[in-house]
């Protein structure tokens, strides 16, 4: 369960990791009457990454800005998901941005701790080498020199190495004793008066352990795109890459989603339609797909229950109805295997049969498109 920044941030105050002043607001005319001083900073309150370049992060000066910023992130979509809630706080004036997480690595079966002191951004994107990852022992815990590891991988000068001891000291107690799979702050802030600051926090719970945690306020958000998908019975999953993905199956779309990657390309999805799909359904999985606006759709069918005929047939009415709106790549293989590709060629399509061969065919698209 991922809670929302303000939970987060919550947790963070009790546990004793500084945060900046702030408040929460659900209308425009709350949060011109909350009690901040600007300059301040608001932040749509979702469950989606990327906050920033989605429009859902604002800065105002009087509050008159404030209220016309609220007004602004609380009347549309952001990222997909309907904004209810504004964060408003202090802005901070920052001289470093460092990137601080604990979370379960579990090809090591341990926590690790993973920093880096280029916070700020997306950690995918920060080079491995400018990464510290730092196993720890649940038996153990987090021994002082493991901090002062961390604090000298980070460069921290010596006046804050105490203090950013204890912060990730009470970062790991509550990852531990709130069964997290990540606690995350990103960045984490050292502003100009020499002062460290969580000013993001990224706090997932473990599903299988709520049942220990009656404290926690249940949350549930999905996108618009998932709640359709759910009208379905699809599993859907957004994601961050440029690459549409439908393929039939939990399997084989992990394994999509992983051959992609090892050919360079990103997901911009997990869409499993199942066993047995109709027209119908592989229709609204197709309209779902191009409504997030990916740069191509990789199709990806092994044909058991679902017949290969089927979903190329709801191609092809797709593409009558509404055209293609981007290049799609299409590899299929299995029940009715002749006559699908027979229908998809008769309508200007073609399919691979190795799955390799389509996906990098797709991650080269996808790399050429504007």
């Amino acid at each position: 369960m991922r809670l929302y920044e303000y939970m987060g941030k919550d947790l963070f105050r009790t546990y004793g990791i500084p945060v900046p002043q702030g408040v929460v607001a659900t209308s425009p005319a709350a949060a011109e009457l909350a009690n901040m001083k600007p300059p301040v900073v608001l932040k749509a309150q979702i469950l989606s990454g990327k906050r920033g370049k989605g429009g859902g992060i604002l800065f105002a000066s009087t509050p008159q800005e404030i209220k016309a910023a609220a007004e602004r992130l609380l009347s549309a979509p952001i990222n997909g998901y309907r904004v209810n809630k504004v964060l408003i706080e202090e802005r901070l004036d920052i001289a470093r941005e460092l990137y601080l997480a604990i979370t379960v690595n579990r090809s090591l079966q341990a926590p690790v701790i993973l920093a880096s002191a280029q916070g700020g951004m997306d950690i995918e994107e920060v080079p491995a080498e400018a990464i510290l990852t730092r196993p720890l022992e649940v038996a153990i815990g987090l021994p002082s020199y493991a901090a002062r590891e961390v604090a000298s991988f980070l460069a921290l000068p010596s006046e804050l190495k105490p203090e950013f001891a204890a912060l990730l000291q009470n970062l790991y107690r509550l990852f531990r004793e709130k069964d997290a799979e990540l606690v995350e702050i990103n960045p984490l802030v050292i502003t100009t008066n020499g002062q460290l600051v969580a000013a993001d926090a990224k706090v997932i719970i473990d599903d299988d352990a709520l049942f220990r945690h009656p404290e926690l306020v249940r949350v549930e958000e999905v996108s618009e795109a998932e709640a359709k998908a759910r009208q379905y019975d699809l599993a859907y999953v957004e994601l961050d890459g440029d690459i549409g993905v439908l393929a039939n199956g939990a399997g084989i779309t992990m394994a999509t989603l992983d051959t992609l990657q090892y050919y360079g390309g990103r997901a911009r999805n997990f869409l499993d339609i199942g066993g047995g799909a109709s027209v119908e359904k592989v229709a609204a999985a197709l309209e779902i797909i191009f409504a997030s606006r990916p740069k191509a759709l990789f199709v990806n069918i092994f044909g058991g229950i679902t017949r290969c005929d089927d979903v190329a047939t709801a191609l092809v009415e797709v593409k009558k109805r509404h055209g293609l709106p981007v290049p799609v790549v299409i590899r299929m293989v299995g029940t009715n295997e002749e006559e699908g590709v027979r229908i998809l060629r008769a309508n200007g399509l073609d399919a691979y049969t190795r799955m390799e061969e389509a996906a990098q065919k797709v991650v080269e698209i996808a790399e050429n498109a504007a």
